[in-house]
This record gives structure tokens, sequence and C-alpha cells, in this order.
């Protein structure tokens, strides 16, 4: 398995984002083990997760167990780096609500501690600005945690450039990750990357493959892609997580997954190289 860097680790060059399992649709514990292991015995060192992957009010931090319960019974889960999140919220109507306030952020990651069963975060990140609470405040909880050593790394998400620079300078330029969307139909995030790019910050693209319902009709949506993954023989999602990876050595996909073929798909990206001429085919896909 290929790697790249993420603060002062050395991670896979694609992680597995583990949301699926425990939202909409998630599949029994079972399967979601199985899926955890095929990737881990794949090679995969980096898995994704946040205290608002779960589906009932009762049940926060869902995915987060669901994690511990796989690391705890497979001999590589030690090699992991866990990124979760704090500052999103599920009510357990099937929306999102926002709780970007320093006491918040503090009681989040000290129950995700809990149920990650470990001593420090590996890493950390805000989930999502709060208009209610200044930017600034936020990140100053993640920062006294980082401080504290409650958390190993520091990150944010859903952040746009400002907010980039503004996190680094508060974190004394320790920010180490920043995750937005980012994927063949969504490219808004490229002035991010980009800063992403010139700062030395990993930057993690969450639903790479369009989101859990969008992800199969890739190849339909945008035929460059399609075209591409017949001229090698593989999937249009492979075609994209590559595409992705060659962007910038500082992008590392994390794609869902909810089945063990799915995320063993999404892994073989690191092994396919694409000419000059089908990333140019695939930069100009809309």
């Amino acid at each position: 398995m290929q790697t790249r860097r993420i603060g002062d680790l050395d991670v896979s060059a694609i992680g597995l984002g583990a949301m699926p399992m425990s939202i909409e649709g998630r599949p029994d514990e079972a399967r979601s083990l199985a899926t955890i292991h095929a990737a881990l015995d794949a090679g995969v060192t980096l898995i994704d997760t946040a205290d608002a992957y779960h589906l009932h009010a009762d049940e926060v931090g869902h995915n987060e167990i669901l994690i511990a319960k796989a690391l705890a019974g497979h001999d590589r889960g030690r090699d992991v780096l866990v990124a979760t999140k704090g500052g999103h919220l599920r009510p357990g109507d099937g929306s999102w609500t926002l709780d970007g306030s320093p006491a918040h952020l503090r009681t989040a990651c000290e129950a995700s501690l809990r149920r990650l069963g470990v001593e420090a975060i590996g890493l950390y990140q805000f989930h999502r600005p709060d208009p209610r609470i200044p930017y600034e405040e936020s990140v100053g909880a993640v920062r006294e945690l980082l401080d504290e050593g409650k958390i190993r790394a520091a990150g944010i998400s859903n952040a746009n450039p400002r907010q980039i620079a503004l996190a680094n300078d508060i974190l004394g330029g320790r920010l180490a990750a920043v995750q937005n969307q980012f994927s063949p139909a969504f490219r808004s995030s490229e002035p991010e990357l980009r800063l992403c790019e010139e700062l030395g910050i990993a930057f993690l693209p969450w639903s790479p493959l369009g989101g859990i319902s969008r992800a199969r009709e890739l190849g339909s949506s945008y035929a460059p892609f399609a075209h591409v993954a017949e001229a090698h023989g593989v999937s249009p999602q492979r075609v994209c997580l590559a595409w992705m990876l060659a962007r910038s050595p500082v992008v590392v996909p994390i794609p869902g997954a909810s089945r063990p073929e799915t995320i063993l798909d999404s892994l073989a990206a690191t092994d396919l190289v694409l000419t000059a001429g089908e990333l140019a085919e695939l930069d100009a896909a809309v």
C-alpha cells in the first residue's frame, strides 16, 4: 500500500470512510466488521468517522464504537490512525444540527475518547463551522485539546480558504488536515486543495465518488471516467480515485464503504497509473 502524510504520520494513500456503516441503509454489524477487516488486511491505516455518524438520538457515536470493536479484533488495529470529528449532531429525526461551542467540543472529544478506548485521538477535526460561534473560538477549543494531549493531531472540515489559513494560524502552524467535499460532481473545493498543497496540509476529500446514492452512477454521469475505465478494464470508481490521487500529493481520499468488495476496489486505485492524456480528459469532464 502506498502512503501519504497527515501531520507527522504516514498513512495509507486511501483511507476508509466508515459513515455508511452507521447511517441510513447501514448493513448489519457482521458485514461492517468484515468490511473494516478487509480494509485492514489490504493495508489501510486511516479510518474516518465522527460522533454524528449514527441514526437514532440514543446512539451517538455508533460508528466510533463499531470501529473500536473492529480494531480490537484485528492484529493490525493498533497501526490505524482513526480520524474522528465533533461539532455536528443528529437529533435522530434525520436532520443535522451544529454546535461549535468550546464547551460542546470538549465534551464531544472526551466522549469520543471513551468510545474509541484510547488515551489520545489520532486526528480530531472540527466537523463544520457553526455560524453562531466565532470560528476562532471553535478552533481555539481544538487547540486546547491538542495542547493538553487529548488529541495528537488537529484538523478541520467543510472549511473555506480563509478558515483554513485562520485555523492554521490559531493552531500555530499545526493544522494537519482539511476534510472537504470533492468529487467529479463537486469541484468547488479546488481553491482549498491548492491552499493545502501550498501549506503542506493533508486534504481529505469526503464523498470522493459523489456520495452513497450517486457513486454507482459515476460512469454513466461522467462519460470520460467510463471511457478510461473501459480502457484499463477497471471500474469508473477506481479511475476516479486514481485521478484524485494524481491531482496532488497531499490528497488522501476517504471513500465510504459498507462491503468488503467495495473498499477493495477503491484501494486498488493506488496501483492504477493514468496517462497524461487520460488525466487531461478526466480534468475536463463536467
